[in-house]
C-alpha cells in the first residue's frame, strides 16, 4: 500500500494544495490540515480504483456478457452509488470514528489486566511476513463478512435495506456499491469493528478494503465467467455470485438461510455452512416479487425512500419465521 500511495501522491498533493488547503484556510479549519491531507489521498485512491475497475472490467463485460442490454439506463443509478460510496470512503470513516472509543475500551481492559489479543500476538510468525499477515486478516474478516451478509438476509428489517442491492435487474460491476445509506453505514461499522478487534492497523485496513472492493466489483460483473470446479471453490467468481442475486434463489431460496453463495471472497464459508450453490446457470437477477410488480424505485432517491418505508413496515410487524421454500 505504501507503493500505491507513492503513485497517487502527486495527484494528492496537487488537489490538496489547489483546492482543499484554500478551503480550510478561508473556513478557519487549518488545525485539521493533516486529517484533510490524508482524506484527500483516500479520495484520489478511490478515483484511481474506479478507473482501474472500469478499464479492466468494462471490456470483459462487452466481450462475454451474461445479458446484452439494448438500454443501459438501469446501470446509471449504480454509477452514482459507486462514486458516492467509494469517494465517501464509508469504511475508512467508520474505522476512524471507532478508533477513539475502542482505544478507550482497550485502555480500560489493560488497566484491569486483560490484554485483547490480535492475530500477530496469537501467531507471532505472521509478523515476519507482511503479505502473510495481510492474507490472514483478510481470511478472518471474510469469515465475519459472510455472517454479516447472512444476517442481512435473515432479519426482515435488515433485508428491507439490503433489498436495494438485490433489486438491480441489470447487474454489472457498478452494482457492488448499490446499497442503502443506512445499510452502508451498518456494513462499514461492522467491518471496522471486526478490523479493530483483531488488531488491524490503519495502513492494513486500507489494503484490505482495496482487495475486497476489487474482488466484489469483479463478482458483480455482467460476465459469463467461472473459475472452474476448483477455482470456484477458492475465490468467488462472477457466475458464483450471480446465483446469489438470482430471482427465486438469492433471497427466497434455501429455506431458513434465505439464499446461497453469501461469501464475499472465499466460497469455503458457503461450503462449510451449507449455503454453497455451484450451479453453472446464470439466472436473471432481482427479487421474485418484482415479477409481481413490486416497485423498489427507479433512481437513487426513490430507492432510498422506498427502502425506509419497507424498514418502517418491517419494524412495525410482529417477528415471523422466514418463509420456507416449497
Amino acid at each position: 500500500m505504501e507503493t500505491l500511495f507513492q503513485l497517487i501522491e502527486p495527484a494528492q498533493s496537487w488537489l490538496f494544495e489547489q483546492l482543499v488547503l484554500p478551503v480550510l484556510y478561508h473556513a478557519g479549519f487549518m488545525a485539521y490540515a493533516e486529517e484533510a491531507h490524508a482524506a484527500t489521498g483516500d479520495f484520489v485512491l478511490a478515483i484511481a480504483e474506479i478507473g482501474l475497475v472500469y478499464i479492466l472490467l468494462r471490456p470483459l463485460e462487452a466481450w462475454r456478457p451474461v445479458e446484452n442490454w439494448k438500454d443501459r439506463r438501469g446501470v446509471r443509478a449504480d454509477v452514482l452509488y459507486t462514486f458516492l460510496y467509494k469517494t465517501g470512503a464509508l469504511p475508512l470513516i467508520s474505522f476512524m470514528l471507532l478508533a477513539i472509543p475502542l482505544g478507550e475500551l482497550d485502555y480500560a481492559l489493560r488497566g484491569i489486566g486483560y490484554i485483547p489479543p490480535n492475530l500477530e500476538e496469537l501467531a507471532p510468525w505472521l509478523g515476519a511476513n507482511t503479505f502473510t499477515a495481510l492474507l490472514a486478516y483478510i481470511v478472518v474478516i471474510d469469515f465475519f463478512e459472510y455472517w454479516r451478509h447472512r444476517l442481512q438476509h435473515r432479519f426482515n428489517w435488515w433485508w428491507a435495506l439490503h433489498a436495494v442491492h438485490h433489486s438491480q435487474r441489470t447487474m454489472s460491476f457498478w452494482t457492488d456499491d448499490r446499497n442503502h445509506v443506512v445499510d452502508g453505514v451498518l456494513e462499514s461499522l461492522w467491518l471496522a469493528l471486526v478490523a479493530h478487534l483483531i488488531g488491524v492497523s490503519g495502513s492494513q485496513f486500507v489494503g484490505i478494503v482495496f482487495v475486497f472492493t476489487l474482488v466484489e466489483s469483479l463478482s458483480h460483473a455482467n460476465l459469463r465467467l467461472n473459475f472452474g470446479a476448483l477455482g470456484d471453490r477458492v475465490l468467488v467468481s462472477p457466475l458464483f455470485h450471480r446465483i446469489h442475486h438470482g430471482i427465486g434463489v438469492g433471497h427466497e431460496g434455501n429455506g431458513a438461510a434465505r439464499g446461497c453463495n453469501f461469501a464475499t471472497l472465499f466460497p469455503v464459508w458457503d461450503i462449510v455452512f451449507g449455503t454453497a450453490n455451484f450451479s453453472r446457470t446464470a439466472p436473471a437477477t432481482g427479487i421474485r416479487d418484482q415479477l409481481d410488480g413490486v416497485d423498489y424505485g427507479e433512481g437513487f432517491v426513490d430507492q432510498q425512500l422506498k427502502a425506509l418505508t419497507r424498514l418502517r413496515q418491517a419494524l412495525r410487524s410482529a417477528p415471523t419465521r422466514p418463509p420456507e421454500e416449497t
